[in-house]
């Protein structure tokens, strides 16, 4: 096949138990699990043509971004035992998002998982051979990884584990397990309001923060935490037990921060806006008993993570004390989500 365009739709997902810390290829240093998301994603086309001088061309939202392209030109040398077609072609890749790229809300993960996908798809119009859904998937999970840790859980719809472990026997290191069909009823629609306490790009990216756990002091005494709050995570996943669904989801978040700031060198990601929107967040909770928790990812943006019976109170508490804490006032409603999709596929000689 000479020539061929594909492309997916690829979510982001929000961590519950954080994976931070890595070795090897690409390999978790502790397992991790989280919930998919339905409106904050990737789209990305990938059209390949016969190899020409230059290899790779990869634009964001209508602009070329040499950067990107250089990690996805890393990411395709590194994949000949897996995809031994990818050096016979060049190849012209868009990209955009329906939310701010870089600031903590795992733009990587529906970007890397959107064009693994789309690699999938590519290697069965070049093989005209299909592979089965679930090995489909798992294969596209696997070379996700390899991008982007996080991105790797981003193939599965609703929730999805990824790294071994004793808790769970399907998990694994390769590649993400599917955990949806275990999960109580009251997280089948768990709300995820994104609020945007600021769009700036982080000062430390995910990659150089992860960097920062191989000589941190207290990596191993986390990597325990991690694997035990995984094992309750999953435990809460299948009980419905929101008040400590709570109390772990905020430990692991305020857990990853912490190493962040007493890593060498220190990087303070919460901005002052998020540190008081945290108090004025516990303060609703307490008042009014409404389970509604917090967890961010390595930026300022806050998740707000509550039961989709509970909208109306959230909503009128977001607006009435939260959104002047906020970038504009801006946040993005979102909730759990039915995973990727593909948008097109077309092969030609």
């Amino acid at each position: 096949m000479k020539k061929g365009t594909v492309a997916w739709e690829s979510p982001s997902n929000i961590a519950l138990i954080k994976y931070w810390g890595k070795i090897g290829r690409q390999y978790p240093c502790n397992p991790s699990v989280s919930m998919t998301l339905k409106n904050a994603v990737s789209r990305t086309q990938l059209s390949f043509s016969e190899r020409k001088d230059k290899w790779i061309n990869f634009e964001f939202e209508g602009k070329e971004n040499l950067d990107f392209a250089k990690r996805i030109e890393k990411l395709f040398e590194g994949l000949n035992d897996e995809l031994p077609f990818l050096s016979q072609y060049s190849y012209s890749i868009t990209s955009e998002n329906t939310f701010p790229h870089s600031t903590g809300i795992a733009s990587s993960a529906s970007a890397m998982s959107a064009l693994a996908l789309c690699l999938c798809s590519m290697e069965e119009l070049i093989t005209g051979s299909k592979l089965e859904r679930d090995e489909f998937l798992q294969k596209a999970s696997f070379l996700a990884r390899l991008g982007s840790g996080s991105a790797s859980r981003s193939i599965y719809e609703s929730y999805a584990t990824w790294g071994g472990s004793d808790a769970f026997s399907k998990a694994s290191d390769d590649f993400a397990t599917p955990f949806s069909k275990y999960i109580h009823p009251i997280f089948k629609d768990y709300q995820d309001y994104i609020l945007l306490v600021s769009s700036k790009k982080k000062k430390v990216s995910s990659t150089a923060g992860h960097g920062l756990m191989n000589n941190h002091p207290f990596a191993k005494t986390r990597y325990d935490q991690a694997n035990s709050n995984f094992e309750q995570m999953l435990g809460i996943l299948r009980s419905g037990d929101l008040e400590n669904f709570i109390e772990v989801l905020e430990n692991e978040a305020l857990s990853l921060h912490g190493l962040m700031m007493n890593s060498t060198p220190s990087f303070t990601l919460m901005k002052p806006n998020t540190l008081e929107a945290i108090e004025l967040i516990r303060d609703f909770r307490n008042t009014t008993k409404i389970p509604v928790g917090f967890t961010l990812d390595a930026g300022p943006n806050i998740h707000l993570m509550f039961p989709k019976k509970d909208s109306n109170k959230v909503d009128a508490f977001v607006n009435e004390q939260l959104t002047e804490l906020l970038e504009d006032g801006k946040y993005l409603k979102d909730e759990t989500g039915l995973g990727p999709k593909q948008i097109y596929t077309a092969g030609g000689e």
